[in-house]
């Protein structure tokens, strides 16, 4: 069983590897051969300091991990795994690229431990350097030039006819350790990968007013894309059904490759708006939090988005037909009632796994808000 297991994922993955210099790389990025999502650039940020410890790494001849990359139907490389090593190199250099198409910037670095001339270190003097003016550039010389330029790194290729469920796979095991990113930080990268409109569609919906006040986030949650994360856990419960043979997590990911995939982002904008602000007329940033003793206390959790906002959007339709007065009267009293039912109590028990509160939470919250 083990090995039949092994033998079948194995045919969806086809690698290979080279080495390569950095100087071939930037004539591949140069030449659109190489593609680095703009938009990936604005999920992962470098500071200045890991940016300056990358080069002061090529100067010296400190190996770099390998990046990877997928291999698209036309031959392009996609970089999967690498973005900031390389999106580092290309903007020090200053050839890379916005999202627009046009040049950005050059960088300028700062002093680092071993190599602490680093301290407004330029590619090459420049106006343009943002924040430093030219006569206090310190540009590399062309020794120090070629010695990037010729530092190696490996390229692991993912090749086709490897799918996207694969690739995300693999971008989400390389970078799952790093502190760069979180699990929903990863999803948004794969929904880029697979369908970019897809995952601009659901992140301008998670950013209007009446789902941000239902589901009551920080300013601090907002930045860890936490508003992303419920969006995307509330579309995946209420289009993808679970069979309970998945961790929570891997289900969440799965379901959302199957979405973006068929990429209807009109339907995934009007779920998420037509649900929360039907909501958030209803009951505003208590719209998830338990109601007892004529109340709503507590906080705003992954209850009240599986039950309740899955429960009205699996009925969105019927509910609205009531009328504009009606609905609200409606969901209105359910929610309030939806904490007194006994099956309610199930929800929440001490040491409950996610892969069982899922299979309550969900179905009887589909059941609960049929008009």
């Amino acid at each position: 069983m083990l090995a039949n297991e092994i033998e079948n994922a194995q045919r969806l993955v086809r690698t290979d590897a080279y080495q390569m210099s950095i100087g071939e790389i930037v004539t591949m990025y140069d030449n659109r051969e190489i593609i680095i999502d703009p938009e990936f650039q604005r999920l992962f940020r470098w500071d200045i300091g890991q940016k300056s410890k990358l080069i002061e790494s090529l100067l010296l001849g400190i190996p770099l991990p390998s990046i990877f990359v997928f291999e698209k139907a036309d031959g392009t490389w996609e970089l999967i795994d690498g973005l900031q090593r390389i999106s580092t190199i290309l903007e020090f250099m200053g050839l890379l690229r916005s999202p627009d198409g046009n040049t950005l910037l050059p960088s300028v670095l700062e002093a680092t431990k071993y190599l602490p001339s680093l301290h407004n270190a330029v590619w090459e003097t420049s106006a343009l350097v943002a924040d430093v003016p030219v006569d206090e550039q310190k540009p590399i010389d062309r020794t120090q030039q070629l010695a990037i330029r010729r530092g190696r790194l490996g390229v692991e290729i993912l090749k086709r006819p490897s799918d996207d469920h694969t690739k995300f796979d693999l971008f989400q095991r390389l970078n799952a350790g790093g502190s760069q990113a979180n699990a929903q930080e990863l999803r948004n990268c794969i929904m880029l990968m697979i369908n970019g409109d897809y995952f601009r569609a659901v992140k301008a919906a998670a950013e209007q007013p009446s789902f941000s006040n239902v589901i009551s986030i920080t300013e601090e949650q907002a930045e860890k894309q936490r508003h992303l994360e419920m969006a995307v856990r509330f579309l995946v419960h209420a289009r993808v059904p679970y069979d309970g043979s998945l961790d929570v997590e891997e289900y969440i990911d799965d379901g959302i490759v199957n979405l973006a995939q068929a990429g209807d982002h009109a339907g995934a904008t009007d779920l998420i708006n037509q649900t929360f602000q039907l909501l958030n007329a209803v009951a505003g940033s208590n719209a998830f939090r338990r109601f007892q003793n004529g109340a709503h206390t507590g906080k705003a959790g992954l209850v009240g988005l599986e039950g309740i906002a899955v429960g009205v959007a699996k009925n969105i339709d019927a509910i609205l037909a009531l009328g504009p007065d009606r609905s609200k009267e409606f969901v209105k009293e359910k929610i309030e009632t939806f904490w007194a039912q006994p099956e309610s109590t199930t929800f929440t028990s001490p040491g409950l796994r996610g892969t069982t509160r899922i299979q309550r939470t969900v179905p009887f919250g589909g059941v609960w808000f049929r008009p």
